[in-house]
């Protein structure tokens, strides 16, 4: 694509060391880390929101960082963008041996097994099918990934039922850390709670990490209800009580 060449030359350009960007040029791959998380979280708003203007915006800016990285590589003798797309080429056509090959395979659990295997084979380096989940992950989506990881060798419940027996085992062991007023031992078992709560996300083929969101966003809107209610009435709502609170809670479900 010609417009994609362009993108390339104008960040080669703004590398230049004499007739570049000052601020460019002083970037690596490492300073520009934070700039290229901002803009990915950028991306997943926009598609939350299902705003596409907005979306094909972010896209572009996480383009960049893409091209800008390579363009660092490329400087630096370490790879070139041939190399990148030839790369994931060649590793969607390898792990879609139903697709690109003779293999039969009938639904998209069998896929993302088969995906899991054929990369076990190419990964040998790899002592467990849980190396390579990037550990700065958010919580929930570091949970449910390494749940999915062990459950493609075949650790893992058929169904629901004993996720629920546990999920039960996880609260009374909670509650008795909680009687005996232990910190870390409330700690564990909160996270011990939290990490049986997202298995059952995922034995529910839901996202745990979307479905949090959904549920903050829906607390957040109805929050914003009860504060735009004493400010339209020009009252403060750190003096109204948690009853006059829980009262105008219920009016914004409604809403």
């Amino acid at each position: 694509m010609q417009d994609f060449k362009r993108l390339i030359d104008i960040v080669s350009q703004l590398r230049d060391p004499i007739a570049g960007c000052p601020w460019d040029v002083k970037q690596t791959p490492e300073s520009l880390v934070p700039n290229l998380i901002e803009e990915l979280y950028e991306v997943v708003e926009a598609i939350e929101d299902q705003d596409s203007d907005s979306l094909s915006e972010e896209l572009g800016d996480l383009m960049l960082h893409i091209v800008f990285q390579v363009q660092i590589a490329e400087e630096e003798g370490r790879f070139d963008m041939v190399r990148v797309l030839n790369k994931i080429n060649s590793k969607l056509v390898r792990r879609h041996p139903h697709v690109f090959g003779e293999l039969r395979l009938d639904d998209a659990d069998a896929v993302k097994m088969n995906w899991e295997r054929i990369k076990k084979v190419e990964k040998t380096e790899r002592k467990s099918v849980l190396e390579g989940i990037p550990r700065a992950l958010p919580a929930l989506i570091y949970a449910q990934r390494t749940q999915e990881k062990a459950a493609s060798v075949g650790f893992d419940w058929q169904d629901i039922a004993p996720v629920l027996e546990k999920l039960t085992e996880e609260e009374a062991e909670l509650r008795e850390a909680l009687e005996e007023n232990d910190g870390a031992h409330i700690r564990e078992e909160l996270g011990d709670m939290l990490f049986t709560l997202v298995n059952l996300a995922r034995k529910l083929h839901i996202d745990a990490e979307a479905a949090l969101k959904e549920t903050t966003r829906k607390f957040s809107k109805r929050f914003n209800y009860i504060e735009e209610h004493y400010s339209s009435k020009g009252e403060d709502i750190n003096e109204a009580s948690l009853e006059e609170l829980d009262a105008i809670w219920d009016l914004a479900k409604k809403h």
